[in-house]
């Protein structure tokens, strides 16, 4: 664990108690506007079929929007309480989704439940990013760099606010998007997101990809 980082945010029964207590602001009841939008009508969407990743699913909407979709979706969270709702709400695991309780910085539990280097056409991410103290942030791309094949895609809405403390922690976009860039990943799409409900202004859309070239 990171100095830094308050331990109740970095253990998995902090979340827990915000799941049963009902005080995880994040929760929209659906999948995030902008990223639904995008991933049924953007010319630039990934199609399916591939295996897709969402960390810190929470109570897994967007797992279950792309499994609809047709993907192979993996939701996971290191809650618990997180994954039993998200049970709830969409089911057991099938063939197309799947719940895994695991940490994102794992790398062995992540292997021993299938997910080794090069496993995952892609990467949605929502809330997890803003979730996890701003100084695991170069440990997360590294992961979804390690974890995407040669082509793989990573989608993401950032919410880049400028507000003191968190969780959740703001961002800056252009500071993402240096990140991002400096893992390999190539930017296909990063701009402000359109359709973001009221209480989210500063949230960004981007898609990048893993380079596919050799080496």
């Amino acid at each position: 664990m990171n100095p830094s980082t308050p331990a109740s945010t970095a253990e998995p029964g902090h979340w827990d108690q915000r799941y049963w207590q009902g005080t995880d602001g994040w929760e929209l009841g659906r999948p995030a506007p902008p990223l639904e939008r995008f991933l049924r009508s953007h010319p630039l969407a990934p199609r399916p079929p591939g295996q897709v990743l969402v960390p810190g699913c929470g109570r897994g909407h967007e797992a279950a929007l792309l499994e609809q979709l047709g993907f192979v979706a993996i939701g996971l969270d290191f809650s618990s309480e997180a994954l039993a709702e998200a049970r709830g709400l969409h089911g057991p695991e099938r063939p197309g989704l799947r719940w895994l309780q695991a940490d994102l910085f794992d790398q062995q539990a992540l292997e021993a439940a299938g997910l080794a280097p090069g496993s995952l056409s892609g990467v949605v991410e929502h809330t997890c990013f803003c979730a996890i103290d701003p100084a695991r942030r170069p440990d997360y791309i590294a992961t979804v760099c390690r974890l995407l094949a040669p082509g793989g895609w990573l989608l993401g809405l950032f919410w880049c606010h400028g507000n003191p403390g968190g969780p959740p922690w703001g961002s800056d976009p252009e500071v993402v998007a240096a990140q991002l860039g400096q893992a390999g990943l190539v930017a296909e799409l990063w701009e402000p997101a359109s359709g973001s409900v009221d209480q989210r202004p500063d949230e960004w859309l981007g898609l990048w990809r893993r380079s596919s070239a050799p080496g």
